[in-house]
């Protein structure tokens, strides 16, 4: 038996669990700025923002911020940062009571516990997923007719007008990373969730 005990111990040790790769901010901000083009409230965005001044305690800190927002009208600074940056950003401490810029502006920071929180994080990848599905011009135009007639529709409804692609619900989600349908991506993906036409980002030219 001990022979036996002696020859199990000496078999190959178990591999152990590598630590996971810490995330860089690339690919924060790439992951950010998907999730801005998924969000239907976002109108436009710039990168960098203009500058902006902040008042904190008996100081003013001059500060560029990564990205400029406007949303429903109103302009919002954004950072996008790893935790190791974060330590260190001039703003931090001021920024978790919530901030605005001298101009109003309201500041806040986006780290990768905000970005990849779920479940909009998985939402948003397999919307992405989708980007790459052939959608014919046949499927596109009753995929958005049904949704001006309509309104907001079910996923799997707004799927159901699908005829030549193989996958209904793929083709709705790829016009959705078209900018042409918005999905609430604040949600998880499923039968119920809730589809509607997107305001388009251009002029259309035979309306009347």
């Amino acid at each position: 038996m001990s022979d036996r005990r002696s020859e199990r111990r000496q078999g190959t040790p178990r591999t152990k669990k590598r630590p996971a790769t810490p995330l860089t901010r690339n690919t924060l901000i790439a992951d950010f700025l998907t999730i801005c083009e998924l969000d239907p409230e976002i109108e436009s965005l710039r990168a960098p923002a203009d500058p902006a001044e902040f008042r904190v305690g008996d100081c003013t800190i001059e500060h560029i911020a990564d990205f400029e927002i406007v949303r429903d009208g109103q302009s919002f600074l954004v950072d996008v940062l790893t935790d190791e940056d974060l330590l260190t950003h001039p703003l931090r401490t001021a920024a978790i009571h919530g901030l605005a810029a001298e101009d109003g502006r309201h500041f806040s920071i986006e780290t990768a516990a905000s970005i990849r929180a779920e479940p909009r994080f998985m939402t948003v990848r397999l919307i992405m997923a989708c980007r790459r599905t052939p959608v014919t011009a046949g499927d596109r135009v009753r995929i958005l007719h049904q949704l001006d007639e309509v309104g907001t529709m079910r996923l799997v409804d707004c799927a159901g007008a699908v005829m030549n692609t193989q996958d209904g619900v793929a083709a709705v989600l790829a016009l959705a990373c078209e900018g042409l349908i918005a999905i609430d991506i604040s949600r998880p993906i499923l039968p119920e969730t809730q589809v509607r036409r997107r305001r388009l980002p251009f002029t259309d030219p035979f309306s009347f």
